[in-house]
């Protein structure tokens, strides 16, 4: 068996940044429940408003540490019933990331899609446990696909990019 062994003349070989993805911590940054048809509309038979949700995503980079990201999930449920505000819940569920060793291109699908997939269940259930203390039935929300959403996102940027029909 033959052993190659560098020579002087070959140049060291890089050390590769070792690949990291860790979460430091999950957090709840903000939080909010307004009721204002309360105490009136509680104890109301088959109350069943319409619920609109809207998702948000905020990326924040940390100052003087490259490889901590903070990815801040909002959740927002407003409810109505005949054109007036049942409840209006809103959560900003967080992470802090530590990112290392990836390039930018394969970081925006961490941040921008996997994040966001990991802090929607502990939003989902505190919305669904803000909503029942508020009087009201809890909501289950559906399960979301935030790669999708990411790509449609993706695909809207370029869209929006000229040079681009």
């Amino acid at each position: 068996m033959n052993e190659i062994s560098p020579t002087a003349n070959d140049p060291a070989p890089a050390d590769p940044v070792e690949r990291q993805f860790t979460i430091e911590a999950i957090y709840l940054k903000d939080c909010s429940f307004e009721s204002p048809l309360t105490p009136a509309i509680l104890g109301t038979p088959n109350l069943s408003p319409e619920i609109k949700v809207n998702l948000q995503t905020a990326i924040n980079g940390i100052r003087d540490n490259p490889d901590l990201h903070e990815v801040v999930l909002t959740v927002t449920l407003e409810a109505r019933l005949q054109d007036r505000v049942t409840f209006l819940a809103e959560i900003h569920e967080a992470a802090l990331l530590r990112i290392r060793g990836f390039s930018d291109e394969e970081k925006a699908p961490l941040l921008g899609a996997y994040a966001p997939g990991l802090l929607y269940p502990y939003a989902r259930e505190l919305l669904a446990s803000l909503v029942n203390r508020g009087g009201f039935p809890s909501v289950l929300l559906q399960p979301v696909n935030f790669d999708a959403i990411y790509q449609q996102h993706l695909l809207q940027a370029n869209q929006s990019t000229p040079g681009h029909a």
